[in-house]
């Protein structure tokens, strides 16, 4: 009898452990069917080199695997076809080796096509993981011209020699207000114009570096629509946006600097505000609606991260330069934050209301001061200029 029920409870564990085991095979055949469906996409491509040697840089947000339709030999013409990375399409003038660029979308995959300006084929390719500060994958394609080509000129093989030139950062800065929107008022001016004018001189001190390429939301007296703010890093690419503004408050004696970055409370706005929109082009490329959900998610959360990073970074380079506010690392849902794919602060300078903060931020040492502070910011958060992978 107890024999009996021993093996009659044997048999229920094993018939439950059979089940388990078969629920867990069907969530993974799930997951791989659904891990089969996720595309990586093109986010840019990117060119460097001389007329002997070139290299193609693919951003990638996954990794993905290549297939080369044609080396470049014989017809100076390379293809080669990315397996589940989306694109939209893009095209541009080459430089070196590259006469011209295509990337298309065929079933599925992107197309690169290469136009080479002499005899030429591919000499190597290979896939980069995220390292080094590099959040994303990148697919290199290096190009050489053929022995029997055009000879190289001397100046061309001495630049082969030197060092490939640093990739520039895109900063977009963005002076808040403008126009028919004066923004906070002091005693003695209004916000837009400190704004502006705080704008202008960071524009001049980054680039003087020229470790940056620096783009202005605004650079005179004119009223921009906040959604068209971030639309301007957007189709720059940006690396990092930056809105500079004056506070004001109730209470004179408030004072001091303040960064804000976005709230979680505002991830679910900032979903809604951005479909509508249709601005997160890279996620809406995955046919599949759950993917193109993960993907905006996961974008969106980096970007908050790296976001977060920099304003850290950004208060720790202000603090001595300017007098800062009591817990002056804070989170809003402010438009100008909402971007999925571009970090993004928001830089209270000071208080406009405040006789100490306004004359400040109105004398131009002290502004330049305060600026020199934010350029450090920036230098300390993207680090050693980036360049292309070493051969």
């Amino acid at each position: 009898m107890l024999s009996g029920v021993r093996q009659g409870f044997a048999g229920r564990r094993w018939r439950a452990l059979l089940v388990v085991v078969a629920a867990a095979l069907g969530l993974a055949v799930v997951a791989a069917s659904q891990a089969a469906t996720v595309v990586s996409d093109l986010l840019k491509v990117r060119l460097g080199g001389d007329g002997r040697e070139s290299r193609i840089v693919l951003d990638l947000s996954q990794a993905a695997t290549a297939k080369v339709v044609s080396d470049g030999f014989g017809d100076g013409r390379v293809e080669v076809i990315l397996q589940g990375v989306a694109t939209s399409g893009a095209q541009g003038a080459g430089g070196g080796l590259v006469k011209a660029w295509a990337a298309d979308s065929v079933g599925g995959a992107t197309r690169l096509r290469l136009d080479l300006a002499v005899q030429g084929r591919i000499k190597r390719r290979f896939l980069l993981p995220p390292a080094d500060g590099i959040d994303h994958y990148r697919y290199v394609i290096d190009v050489a011209a053929e022995p029997s080509a055009a000879p190289i000129p001397v100046r061309a093989r001495l630049a082969a020699l030197r060092p490939p030139l640093p990739l520039k950062k895109v900063v977009v800065i963005d002076a808040g207000h403008g126009g028919h929107d004066p923004g906070a008022r002091g005693a003695e001016g209004i916000e837009k114009d400190i704004n502006l004018a705080a704008a202008l001189a960071l524009k001049e001190r980054l680039e003087r570096g020229g470790r940056y390429k620096v783009v202005l939301t605004r650079e005179a007296d004119v009223y921009v629509p906040l959604e068209t703010r971030v639309r301007v890093a957007q189709r720059a690419d940006a690396d990092l946006f930056i809105s500079l503004h004056s506070d004001s408050g109730p209470d004179a004696s408030l004072k001091g600097a303040s960064v804000y970055t976005l709230s979680d409370k505002a991830f679910s706005r900032a979903t809604r505000f951005v479909k509508a929109d249709d601005w997160y082009m890279k996620a809406s490329l995955a046919s599949d609606p759950g993917v193109s959900d993960i993907l905006f998610d996961l974008t969106q959360r980096a970007t908050k991260n790296r976001s977060a990073t920099f304003a850290e970074t950004l208060v720790g380079k202000l603090d001595g330069r300017a007098p800062l506010l009591r817990r002056s690392h804070r989170s809003a849902g402010f438009m100008v934050l909402l971007a999925p794919d571009v970090p993004a602060v928001l830089l209270e300078m000071g208080f406009i209301t405040n006789p100490q903060d306004e004359q400040r931020l109105r004398d131009p040492d002290q502004l330049a001061e305060l600026v020199e502070g934010v350029a450090d910011s920036i230098d300390a958060y993207f680090g050693r200029p980036a360049r292309l992978a070493s051969r």
